[in-house]
């Protein structure tokens, strides 16, 4: 019987989240176990547990109907477990799938220790020349972001899309929110060629992160449409952003989206909402200009393309951008590197508003990294 322990992130109630002891089970054949080296925070959907905002907490999640119902909320407190930006270190290992001393990139929740099947849960090996700090985006974050470019690609070629950048290259993109999920998917759409890309948010700090990047930035302002679209002209009555990724979590956001497109444009949205959506006026932009709206969450790819775009392919496409452009994300976007031990008041504070983040990492030698 197994005696290892790890600690585990507890949210116990709305703003209650502490540490708790978890007895890690036997190592199974074929599995193998890794110590925690990084877990990265999600300042969006981690955070709805933490304020009681998430949609699972109200009702019950029907998968067969793709319906949320009246009745027994799917999850209730404590949660723990939250958390899909982890890189581990192998430190048992019974397979030859994964040898003792490999990092790898998971998505097993804020843990210091885990227990792996290989059959179950899915891993990805670092390569040797990454910063391992960077391979949190490698499991999870960058597919979700490769996805919406995948979106993009889709509903401009269809099933005939050969690259990730088939809907930015050349084109003019918009990103709505300087978060990291906006920042990591301006920084795919620049790596693929995109001819401009503007991130637009309403934060000068999260806005010189974008311009640190590569990005054109615009104010999020009453005129932030009328000056986007007298910059980009493709014709007479013909102005505005070719796609448009919305990657923040308001409705205001995505109202301001719909005002960026050129008509008939697409805006590939990958935020989460967990308010009303009253300011998005469908009978304005999105009716008079034939807008479309994809909702893109890394739980599907575009329908058709599942077999040559699977999760595995979405992560080698996030390495191949951490590879050429770490070393700006690295300096830029991870803004806090904490200890495991202040995780419990660093999340408190974050969902309370009394602390702001880009990218928060949890790290077991903060020193090490910087911090």
């Amino acid at each position: 019987m197994s005696d290892a322990l790890a600690e585990t992130l507890s949210i116990e109630a709305p703003g209650e989240v502490r540490l708790v002891e978890e007895k890690l089970p036997d190592l199974p054949d074929g599995g193998f176990m890794v110590a925690t080296t990084h877990s990265g925070i999600s300042a969006g959907t981690e955070l709805t547990y933490v304020k009681g905002t998430n949609p699972y907490l109200g009702a019950s999640w029907d998968p067969a109907l793709g319906l949320f119902l009246e009745g027994t909320p799917s999850v209730s407190y404590p949660v723990r477990g939250i958390g899909y930006m982890q890189v581990g270190l192998v430190v048992e290992t019974r397979t030859r799938a994964v040898s003792e001393g490999a990092l790898v990139a998971m998505c097993y929740g804020h843990r210091t220790a885990y227990v792996a099947d290989p059959m179950a849960d899915r891993f990805v090996e670092l390569p040797d020349d990454l910063d391992p700090m960077l391979g949190i985006y490698v499991a999870h974050m960058g597919p979700i972001c490769a996805n919406g470019l995948l979106h993009a690609a889709h509903d401009l070629c269809g099933p005939a899309v050969q690259g990730l950048g088939d809907g930015v290259r050349g084109r003019r993109v918009a990103v709505v929110g300087a978060g990291v999920v906006g920042l990591l998917t301006a920084m795919f759409a620049i790596s693929a060629g995109a001819a401009e890309v503007v991130v637009v948010d309403e934060t000068p700090e999260r806005l010189a992160i974008a311009e640190a990047l590569g990005a054109n930035v615009l104010a999020a302002d009453p005129e932030t449409a009328v000056e986007l679209k007298r910059r980009w002209r493709h014709g007479p009555n013909d102005h505005g952003a070719d796609v448009v990724f919305q990657c923040r979590g308001q409705c205001r956001a995505l109202a301001l989206g719909l005002r960026l497109l050129r008509p008939q444009g697409t805006l590939v949205d990958l935020a989460f909402y967990t308010q009303g959506a009253e300011e998005v006026r469908l009978g304005e932009e999105f009716h008079h200009n034939g807008l479309t709206v994809r909702c893109a969450q890394i739980g599907r790819v575009p329908r058709g393309l599942a077999h040559a775009w699977d999760r595995e392919r979405l992560s080698h496409e996030t390495i191949a951008l951490l590879r050429e452009r770490g070393r700006l994300l690295r300096r830029h976007v991870i803004t806090d590197v904490a200890r495991f031990a202040e995780a419990p008041q660093l999340m408190a504070d974050l969902a309370a508003g009394r602390r702001h983040t880009v990218q928060a990492v949890l790290c077991d030698d903060v020193e090490d990294e910087g911090g």
